[in-house]
């Protein structure tokens, strides 16, 4: 799993609660605790998935575009990291002659997409809506 998901559900969590308003990388970005340009980065991402909508120059930045009831950390995650549970690297060699060692890492590649689609299903159940109502009780 990689930090861009995480940055992306807690930005777009901070824009739900300012709604109807604008926010800078900045304001983000001191939010979250990052770099403005890793923020924008995620918040180019967001945008051409039409989780936000982009104003540039003096009193630009961003805004949720669409009810945060109805988007599903699913459809974060999809955007932003999908395929992510997988590690970048896999034990075993395929050409060894070890059944154990040429087979591994074809395995594994079925483990975590099953992973990663189940993963994917739970996300869908969780709304950036419910996530801002659990921090509002905390």
């Amino acid at each position: 799993m990689n930090s861009e998901f995480t940055i992306a559900v807690h930005s777009l969590v901070f824009l739900a609660y300012l709604p109807d308003h604008m926010a800078s990388s900045q304001l983000i970005a001191k939010n979250v605790s990052t770099n403005p340009a890793r923020i924008r980065k995620i918040m180019s991402c967001l945008r051409n998935h039409g989780f936000v909508q982009t104003k540039e120059g003096t009193g630009g930045g961003y805004i949720l575009q669409g009810d945060p009831n109805e988007i599903t950390l699913g459809q974060v995650y999809r955007s932003v990291s999908c395929g992510t549970l997988k590690p970048n690297w896999c034990s075993g060699d395929p050409e060894e002659s070890c059944v154990v060692s040429s087979n591994i890492q074809g395995v594994m590649d079925e483990v975590f997409e099953e992973a990663d689609q189940f993963f994917s299903a739970y996300l869908d159940k969780v709304s950036i809506a419910s996530v801002l109502e659990k921090i509002k009780h905390c």
